[in-house]
């Protein structure tokens, strides 16, 4: 298939097809017009990109893990090792690290808006839910 058939059918841009191509990602073979063409099985390896990008890895990141995958349903490859679950969990480990900063971000953010509002500093729980204005039409 072509970049764009590719594109359109993983909601891909083809700009990232061509990145992931570069970084390694992603193969295809060229028509003799210079033509990328794609196998089917590229659908599935897109997909896996795109999640492995949403779960906050980085594409050098990814081009490790990615020969420890299947594309179908990212479950582990026969060249999968122990090295990929403990990688994994590293890298949950370091997304929880995120995730706990942004909540001490988040609580810092709720004292802000409860002093700047007139409250006294510190009546934040940190779970404070401020709704926005309602719109003016």
């Amino acid at each position: 298939m072509k970049i764009g058939e590719l594109a359109r059918r993983t909601a891909v841009s083809e700009r990232s097809l061509r990145y992931y191509e570069e970084q390694g990602l992603l193969v295809s073979t060229r028509t003799p017009s210079g033509h990328r063409t794609y196998p089917e099985r590229a659908v599935d390896r897109v997909i896996r990109i795109q999640e492995l990008f949403a779960a906050g890895l980085c594409s050098g990141k990814i081009a490790e893990l990615l020969p420890c995958m299947r594309d179908e349903d990212g479950g582990p490859s026969e060249t999968a090792t122990p090295w990929l679950v403990a990688d994994l969990r590293r890298q949950r480990a370091r997304i929880d690290e995120q995730i706990a900063e942004l909540m001490r971000t988040r609580e810092i953010l709720d004292d802000v808006i409860v002093v700047a509002s007139g409250g006294p500093s510190g009546a934040s729980s940190g779970v404070e839910t401020v709704r926005p204005a309602p719109s003016r039409r």
